[in-house]
């Protein structure tokens, strides 16, 4: 009898935490924030927007635009919380995105906010690219300190370069637009065909070269900013190097997918995103924010970032993406790392 009783109290006490967990909305959230930022966003989200239980879908930014795009005529996803803004426009060039503009949005930078009313998206953070540079490995094999993208050509830095692949990752993207936008395409083209002597693996994200040379494999990754800094905070023998001849940057972005069925949760997710409980969040890891009313916490980040970055029309940039990337993958995916 006791343990009968037991039994029934435990199920009662149990009992409302089941009725709310089936009782709240299931959003499938696409992705290509870092995974150690997903409990993080999610915990904050699901505490913020009562009701509503995030279920992610995270892969690089090239898969899960290539993900979405394929399921143009049968949306899986709710919302997209953490993409690049050049995959955002290509999917509202094709009418992909659900117009809503978040309460609150007009705290957002004029760039980072869609110009449409009402909005189809809007920017939470700005990555750009930079060089990982292993100091260590760097004295070991008497390589120079490189100060701009050209001192990469060096033959000296012959297989120490690593990179990510621009079709699969969006750090890989942002970095050759960077390139095209300051040398003009034709420039750029020649470039990265010599730079590609020095490369010795293109990789599926945009995390891993600077993992890749913290770790000493090579001398010289190619990344982002914040993994730059997350390493070299941690104690990596790296040197966060801002070429002086400017670098390329994208805006992580947020949007709601035309036809969900969870319209109303959907906004409510929107809205939360360009709040100043949300910005406080993206400065734990990003120092370039949407909000100018929010500090970011972010330690050691080089000021000279902010002073280098090149001039960017992402709207052009997103028409002419597929294009770029053929071009791209025709000459040069040879090298890419296997695809897991």
């Amino acid at each position: 009898m006791r343990r009968l009783l037991l039994a029934a109290g435990l199920a009662a006490a149990l009992a409302p935490a089941a009725a709310e967990a089936q009782s709240r909305t299931r959003l499938t959230v696409y992705t290509a924030l870092e995974n150690e930022q997903l409990a993080p966003f999610k915990a904050a989200a699901e505490r913020a927007v009562p009701g509503i239980e995030i279920v992610w879908v995270r892969d690089s930014t090239g898969v899960i635009t290539a993900r979405l795009l394929a399921e143009r005529e049968n949306p899986r996803a709710d919302v997209v919380w953490g993409l690049s803004v050049f995959s955002l426009l290509q999917m509202e060039a094709l009418d992909m995105l659900e117009p809503y503009t978040p309460a609150g949005a007009e705290a957002l930078r004029p760039n980072f906010r869609s110009p449409r009313s009402p909005m189809t998206w809007t920017g939470m953070d700005a990555f750009v690219s930079a060089i990982c540079f292993n100091r260590t490995i760097a004295a070991q094999r008497n390589l120079p300190r490189p100060s701009t993208w050209a001192d990469l050509l060096n033959p000296a830095f012959r297989n120490q370069v690593a990179m990510p692949n621009p079709a699969s990752s969006g750090t890989g993207f942002l970095t050759i637009a960077g390139w095209i936008g300051t040398m003009g395409e034709e420039r750029a083209w020649d470039f990265m065909g010599r730079l590609h002597e020095n490369i010795q693996v293109y990789t599926h994200s945009g995390s891993a070269p600077c993992n890749n040379a913290a770790r000493g494999e090579y001398a010289v990754g190619i990344s982002f900013d914040m993994r730059a800094v997350a390493l070299r905070n941690q104690g990596a023998p790296i040197d966060i190097i801002v070429p002086t001849d400017g670098v390329g940057y994208d805006l992580e972005a947020t949007a709601i997918l035309r036809g969900t069925r969870n319209l109303d949760s959907a906004r409510r997710l929107v809205d939360f995103t360009v709040t100043r409980e949300a910005h406080e969040l993206y400065g734990r890891y990003y120092a370039l924010l949407g909000r100018t009313d929010v500090q970011p916490t972010v330690q050691n980040y080089p000021a000279e970032f902010a002073e280098r970055l090149v001039s960017a029309d992402f709207t052009a940039v997103a028409t002419q993406r597929e294009r770029i990337l053929r071009s791209w993958t025709e000459r040069f995916d040879g090298r890419s790392a296997p695809r897991n």
